[in-house]
């Protein structure tokens, strides 16, 4: 670096605090003289985020809210389930017919209904084992693709969530 350059620098330097303390002062004159209006538009500023934050509070407040009540709601249902699966099987050998029961059945089914609660896992579906749980794999010639051969235990879904996965037997390709 030449001589000439370094006293250039050195004057930009100098030069540089003086105009530093011109723009702090006259800043702060102009706060000073526009107190009254920084001061509303402080509160107003302030006034719009609590604003903000508070419909954000109030939106996860509703968010949570919906997702305690899914999970009591499917606390609950995974409960019956055992019940609902007796009662099928009661149904499915012919007790139920004449009784009192069965009206019980439709009840509890209808209950299930109207809150989401669906069965899954039929003869012929295809395999996924992200829902059904194989309990026996059997070869078979007349597949292609893994296919529930027999259903032991339904599934149930609640909305997107998997209450209990179906057990089942699967026909497998050979």
């Amino acid at each position: 670096m030449s001589e000439g350059q370094e006293n250039h620098e050195n004057q930009n330097e100098d030069a540089a605090p003086e105009s530093t303390d011109e723009v702090d002062q006259e800043l702060a004159d102009l706060v000073e003289e526009t107190g009254p209006i920084s001061k509303e538009a402080e509160l107003l500023a302030d006034l719009q985020r609590l604003q903000a934050e508070f419909v954000n509070y109030k939106a996860r407040v509703e968010r949570d809210r919906d997702v305690a009540r899914n999970s009591a709601i499917a606390e609950v249902l995974r409960a019956i389930l055992p019940a609902l699966d007796d009662l099928s099987r009661a149904e499915a050998h012919g007790d139920l017919e004449g009784s009192p029961f069965a009206a019980v059945v439709g009840k509890l089914r209808n209950a299930g209904d109207k809150f989401g609660l669906k069965a899954f896992g039929e003869k012929g579906d295809k395999f996924d084992p992200e829902i059904h749980n194989a309990l026996v794999q059997t070869p078979s010639a007349e597949v292609t693709e893994n296919v529930i051969a027999d259903v032991v235990e339904p599934g149930f879904m609640f909305g997107d969530r998997l209450l209990r996965p179906a057990m089942v037997a699967v026909h497998i390709p050979v």
